[in-house]
């Protein structure tokens, strides 16, 4: 009797308290309707940098180099010296041909000077037509001598000038390959020289585009047009960082890779700081304008295996699996909805993982409790 009147009591003095139990909350889901806009896609092309202007450097004479006026890496200017070879013997063979014209000139005002004095004889009728034929043969004869001979010298001045090599463009000095006091020739490769003011991006252009193309009745002579029209690229590099200066899409090759069945194209970026060099990979990022299409989130698809599930809201807010196709637009928020849904549908979006089949999505508000 004492047990039950306590218990008793306890439960009086809970419902004089007007203590509320816990009541249970339906989980709540984000929905959205769906709605056609315009949205930027990204198309991305891997590539890889190239100096505008990249020189392969090899010298035009055979020597021992006598000096490295420049070290990898380094920023020159177009002109500045680069390696010198050693002059000695390009300066004997210019000394020799100096020498040699000067002989060839004498002959020459030898041979006119005899040509002279027959022709005066001949108008005399004191020589034959003979000698004067024979001495003219002889002038002429020296003045091609002195020909060669000034060709010889301009020749030897020009190999001279070859045992300085100069920069012809401005950019970056490569590996450099020999070292002084090597011997070198014509087939001796030096370094290369990377003109770097601005780089050229090359890439690939797949067969889908150029079928697009072909598709449109786009024609050689619009394909400049075409190309001017692009708008801007972004070079992004394998570390994910984006270049800063913006780029243009220059050229696009006229011949189809047999083996990879895509053209070639380049886009040109400015190096005004020299960040850039030969040989970095990265990607070049094309913004292509996608008009009229219905986008949603990405966190309102659901995988499951080889299909892509969307959960639609029905009229009686519950909700229902439907199959979709999307399109990756790349910005890693949203896909391009391509068959599966019409506009005005009502899909569920934060908290799609979670829904089941025929599960109510929308609830009624909670009435307000009245004082």
């Amino acid at each position: 009797m004492t047990w039950a009147l306590m218990l008793s009591s306890l439960v009086g003095g809970l419902t004089s308290c007007s203590i509320d139990m816990p009541k249970e909350i339906p989980s709540s889901f984000e929905t959205m309707t769906v709605n056609k806009s315009d949205i930027e896609v990204p198309i991305k092309f891997s590539a890889r940098l190239k100096g505008q202007s990249d020189v392969t450097i090899t010298p035009q004479v055979s020597g021992q180099l006598m000096n490295i006026c420049v070290s990898e890496g380094q920023q020159v200017k177009k002109g500045t010296t680069l390696f010198v070879i050693d002059s000695r013997n390009a300066r004997l063979e210019l000394e020799a041909a100096e020498a040699n014209l000067q002989a060839a000139l004498a002959k020459e005002n030898s041979a006119k000077l005899e040509y002279e004095s027959n022709k005066n004889l001949f108008e005399k009728n004191i020589v034959s037509r003979y000698m004067l034929d024979n001495s003219q043969n002889n002038y002429l004869q020296a003045q091609a001598s002195v020909s060669q001979a000034k060709a010889s010298v301009s020749r030897a001045r020009v190999n001279l000038g070859f045992c300085t090599i100069t920069a012809p463009v401005t950019g970056v000095i490569g590996e450099i390959t020999v070292r002084t006091g090597d011997q070198v020739s014509p087939a001796t490769y030096l370094t290369v020289l990377s003109g770097n003011t601005t780089m050229d991006a090359e890439f690939s252009v797949t067969e889908a585009i150029i079928e697009a193309q072909v598709q449109s009745g786009l024609t050689q002579n619009d394909k400049a047009k075409h190309i001017a029209a692009l708008p801007d690229v972004t070079f992004v590099m394998k570390s994910g960082t984006e270049y800063p200066h913006k780029g243009r899409i220059t050229s696009l090759t006229g011949v189809v890779d047999v083996a990879t069945g895509s053209l070639g194209a380049k886009a040109s970026f400015p190096n005004p700081d020299g960040h850039l060099f030969s040989g970095i990979q990265g990607t070049v990022v094309l913004p292509f304008q996608r008009k009229d299409v219905m986008v949603i989130p990405q966190v309102a698809v659901v995988r499951l295996q080889d299909r892509s599930l969307v959960y639609k809201v029905q009229p009686d807010n519950t909700a229902t699996a439907v199959t979709v196709t999307t399109q990756d637009v790349g910005n890693g928020q949203d896909f391009i909805v391509t068959s599966g849904l019409n506009v005005g549908d009502k899909i569920v979006t934060i908290g799609a993982n979670n829904v089941q089949e025929g599960q109510q999505v929308i609830f009624p508000d909670a009435p307000k409790n009245e004082k």
